[in-house]
């Protein structure tokens, strides 16, 4: 029997998330895996996990970790329970790439026009 309690679900928009996990080894996939699983079931997410990236609105960077490589993942929530995936990379610099940042509002633009496009079809 399943007791888990999915409190956000996660999607993912067009394939930039997926390109960016199919790249990565078993490991850092199963921690991928372990962290949006966190993100969907606890009622309360640490800022180790998901953090709100300054001077944007509503975006946010999915934190992971495995040894010393750390990755970060794009997302927005959609009516606060829809936690939507883009772009993913790989840190390598103390703060995030002011091109990845752009890169993710851009998606969440194209995301949003295309929402708005099928809701006025």
């Amino acid at each position: 029997m399943n007791t888990k309690q999915t409190l956000r679900t996660v999607v993912f928009y067009k394939n930039y998330f997926q390109d960016f996990f199919l790249k990565q080894r078993n490991k850092v996939k199963e921690k991928i895996i372990w962290t949006l699983d966190l993100i969907e079931e606890l009622p309360r997410i640490s800022e180790i996990y998901l953090k709100h990236i300054e001077n944007t609105e509503g975006l946010y960077e999915i934190r992971i970790q495995y040894r010393s490589d750390i990755f970060r993942i794009f997302c927005f929530f959609e009516h606060g329970k829809l936690v939507v995936l883009m772009n993913g990379f790989q840190k390598r610099t103390q703060k995030t790439p002011k091109k990845e940042i752009e890169l993710a509002l851009k998606i969440k633009k194209e995301y949003e026009h295309e929402q708005r496009e099928h809701h006025n079809a």
